[in-house]
């Protein structure tokens, strides 16, 4: 697959950053992971980890995290990333479905994208988002704690120390987030294949899935101040909520609505060829 093969309805931007993306495996990682210490790291993603982190530094560092959060870097969206939201009204149509829990799904496309989902999201709930447990040893790890972001961990204890705290995060009637791609590709335009797992745990809490995506602008006017020519803009757009039918097969259904959530996506970006499968 080349990119460029794909069609989108005319005006819907392309952008050129320069980025050779692989033609043939979707899940290449192409972010390298540099961890604070070369031989391990801060953390352990095992039973040990604080998967709910009520430590009274967590709890400290929580107050610079949300000046971290809701000024710095909503700032960055707002002007370097240019970000729109649109479709909040699929949010409060759907209020009554959405107050025991929702799953978002998003397109993983940009550093900021898990935070942008949280602007949009932020008077409905608070966002609780499995990411890569290696990142949280990296340069970015303290941010990825505040802005709601859980390790998957790598072992078995890890997994049921995991699973234990989205219970209680469900409890709370808390949102989800998953970038079902898995892997970021920066300023990528199509929609790379959906992994079911992904939408296990909105079957397994039988909340709502929510597709978002974001579609690309051409810098102009005031934004070319605060960034280059070929850094696009960024729009988020929030479709209407997908539910499960708990009577039927689960793996017929977990298929089901990562296909719609797909294609809808697809839609919403202005994809009307998209060189990947639905479901990989």
């Amino acid at each position: 697959m080349e990119y460029g093969t794909f069609k989108v309805k005319e005006g819907v931007y392309i952008p050129d950053v320069g980025i050779d993306y692989p033609k043939d495996d979707p899940a290449r990682r192409l972010l390298k992971v540099e961890v604070e210490d070369s031989s391990q790291g801060k953390y352990q993603f095992d039973e040990t980890y604080p998967y709910i982190d009520n430590s009274l530094s967590f709890k400290l560092n929580g107050i610079l995290g949300f000046f971290v959060k809701w000024v710095l870097v909503a700032f960055w969206n707002r002007f370097h990333f240019g970000i729109r939201i649109k479709g909040k009204e699929n949010l409060r149509k759907y209020r009554k479905e959405l107050k025991d829990g929702a799953m978002c799904v998003c397109n993983h496309v940009f550093i900021f994208d898990a935070f942008g989902v949280n602007q949009a999201v932020k008077k409905f709930s608070t966002l609780r988002i499995p990411m890569f447990a290696k990142h949280f040893n990296g340069k970015n790890g303290w941010f990825m704690r505040h802005v709601g972001g859980i390790p998957i961990p790598e072992t078995r204890g890890g997994i049921a120390k995991f699973n234990e705290a989205f219970d209680e995060y469900h409890r709370r009637k808390e949102w989800f987030l998953i970038f079902p791609e898995s892997v970021r590709w920066n300023m990528y335009v199509p929609i790379r294949p959906f992994r079911t797992g992904a939408f296990s745990m909105a079957y397994k809490y039988d909340i709502p899935v929510i597709p978002m995506v974001y579609s690309y602008r051409e810098r102009k006017g005031l934004y070319r101040l605060f960034g280059s020519k070929n850094t696009p803009c960024m729009t988020l757009h929030i479709g209407e909520p997908i539910f499960f039918d708990k009577s039927a097969n689960r793996k017929e259904e977990l298929i089901r609505v990562c296909t719609i959530a797909h294609k809808n996506m697809e839609q919403m970006a202005g994809i009307e060829e998209n060189p990947w499968p639905e479901v990989g």
